[in-house]
């Protein structure tokens, strides 16, 4: 079904931006947006992906902990003065 919505710029440029991380359309990214939503306020809130899974799909969160931990060492490396 088509319709046509309002939404404030900063929030479509968000939702644009968060689609295209997760390589989906705007279609697929709202649909899933509004379900999961849906899902909270019937009382399912607890599955939706928070994180790093949120961006990236459903991911095993062995895996999420060590990108973390990547690139957390990665920044640790960054010399603030090169960044002046």
């Amino acid at each position: 079904m088509k319709t046509t919505i309002e939404l404030d710029d900063e929030l479509f440029r968000r939702s644009k931006a968060a689609a295209a991380l997760r390589g989906e359309s705007l279609k697929d990214f709202f649909g899933a947006a509004l379900r999961d939503y849906l899902g909270g306020i019937e009382g399912s809130h607890s599955d939706v992906p928070t994180g790093w899974r949120s961006v990236f799909g459903v991911a095993d969160l062995a895996v999420v902990e060590q990108i973390d931990a990547v690139v957390a060492g990665e920044f640790e490396r960054i010399d603030p003065d090169d960044w002046k």
